[in-house]
């Protein structure tokens, strides 16, 4: 029987683990953690029952992803719950930049800059079934819908910041800008708009959503995926030479590029181990798990609703902080992301005491205490926040780190997302996939299309490995 082991069990890892199974492979996995999920955990971080997630935790790009469809999670436990708001960017004067999960409705609440957001998101958000098969992938290939892509691309390849001139009004700037800035890349560099364009048309083709019971249930439904497929996942399992790899026909490495150049550093050739240890990292992130009595007291009322809700002001704000990180440098206020996930999922909460998930965008290694800051925002845009917190924790890029080598510096994306790493993943190559050794693929967040909870770099890189054994999938 053919084999296959993976390391690594992250939503990728256990993606394409999974689909190497159903395509009749014989499947191990390896994970160096207690438990597998990788960023897709979660935990009872402050109080008994309630619910906070380790990282990833709103899923715009997964609840469409080819990969989770192909693998019917539903089938195996995945619940998808959504929020009445998808996101709101607040702003001081108390409006907001208001995200629903219709287009017409969304561009209703932009008044005058309405029919500018119709016209960007119309086309790419009603073809997104087919568009997602091109843009969830490798860049460098035959698309499947080559206009379609191209009317998604040419909006995509712009500077955020140059993008948001279609807008007039505050609002609908920062609520773009918001968006962009997922993607923790300077919003005047050119790409700089794919990763936002992607999350607002995959949000309004499915909405912001959240796993019901927590992220980990995505981790949980791909494991027992797995395993009806007669696969296997041993924990506990350190992988830091590739002798400690047992054979098989395929191997694939839910690692970051810097891993792969250190366990197989004397059988890579020398341009690819070069390329994976100049793989550049990205800024961190710097996330406190906050015990709200009775939730956010929010100015704004839309934002009361939102299972997002994104702090850092204008877009002249925000784009100054993303350009401060990526110089080195810690915002006096950094832009903060807020998960309300108990809104979409009242299970999460203990009472009317609920879990508020926030993490500020910070330096690359940041060493020193974000807490305030966070809390600063809150108070910003929800004055009294500090009076209804009875419990926090704070996780900084040293404890990403610790708790998932993917994550070093903090970095929760796998790399930086400049153009070449975006377009190409960690090295320049036909197959991004490929780490020129036979048999042996990458399927982290390092390849396209890059981070979430969707698990299509595992697909992509399972897909790779089925070919190179000539073998078709199921």
């Amino acid at each position: 029987m053919t084999t296959a082991i993976v390391v690594g069990g992250g939503p990728n890892g256990l993606a394409a683990a999974a689909l190497l199974a159903k395509a009749g492979l014989d499947v191990t996995l390896l994970e160096a953690a207690d438990e597998v999920g990788g960023g897709t955990r979660s935990h009872e971080a402050i109080l008994p029952g309630l619910l906070h997630d380790h990282c990833s935790a709103v899923h715009p790009m997964a609840v469409t992803s080819p990969a989770l469809k192909a693998l019917d999670l539903e089938r195996h436990g995945l619940r998808w719950r959504l929020p009445d708001i998808d996101c709101v960017h607040p702003l001081d004067d108390g409006t907001a930049g208001v995200l629903l999960r219709s287009v017409q409705d969304t561009a209703r609440m932009l008044g005058p800059d309405g029919a500018r957001y119709r016209r960007l998101m119309q086309s790419s958000v009603h073809r997104w079934d087919a568009l997602s098969h091109d843009v969830m992938g490798p860049l460098l290939r035959v698309p499947s819908h080559p206009l379609l892509l191209a009317r998604f691309g040419l909006p995509a390849a712009l500077p955020a910041a140059l993008l948001a001139r279609i807008f007039s009004t505050p609002r609908a700037r920062a609520l773009w800008a918001g968006v962009a800035a997922h993607s923790f890349r300077p919003l005047s560099h050119p790409l700089s708009s794919a990763i936002g364009l992607g999350i607002l048309t995959a949000g309004h083709a499915a909405g912001w959503a959240v796993a019901e019971g927590g992220s980990h249930t995505i981790a949980h439904s791909l494991e027992r995926a797995l395993r009806t497929h007669g696969g296997r996942i041993h924990t506990g399992v350190r992988i830091t030479h590739h002798s400690q790899i047992p054979p098989a026909d395929v191997t694939l490495l839910d690692l970051d590029p810097a891993q792969i150049a250190r366990i197989y550093h004397d059988r890579l050739p020398s341009r690819v181990r070069s390329a994976y240890q100049r793989f550049r990292r990205g800024p961190a992130a710097f996330k406190v798990d906050l015990a709200v009595e009775q939730g956010v007291p929010w100015t704004n009322e839309h934002a009361r609703r939102a299972g997002t809700v994104h702090l850092g002001g204008t877009l002249a704000e925000v784009a100054q902080a993303e350009r401060d990180i990526n110089l080195g440098r810690m915002p006096e206020r950094p832009f903060v992301l807020v998960g309300q996930q108990y809104l979409a999922d009242p299970t999460r909460s203990v009472g009317d005491v609920h879990p508020v998930w926030a993490y500020a965008h910070v330096p690359h290694g940041y060493d020193g205490n974000a807490t305030e800051a966070i809390i600063d925002q809150l108070e910003r845009f929800a004055p009294g926040t500090r009076d209804r917190i009875v419990g926090l924790r704070p996780t900084s890029p040293a404890d990403f780190a610790a708790a998932n080598a993917n994550f070093a510096g903090g970095d929760i994306l796998t790399g930086a997302k400049s153009i070449p790493q975006l377009v190409l993943g960690a090295r320049p190559a036909l197959n991004p996939y490929s780490t020129a050794l036979p048999g042996v693929f990458c399927c982290s967040a390092a390849t396209p299309p890059g981070p979430g909870a969707h698990g299509m770099c595992g697909a992509g890189a399972a897909a790779s490995a089925l070919r190179h054994l000539g073998i078709s999938p199921r």
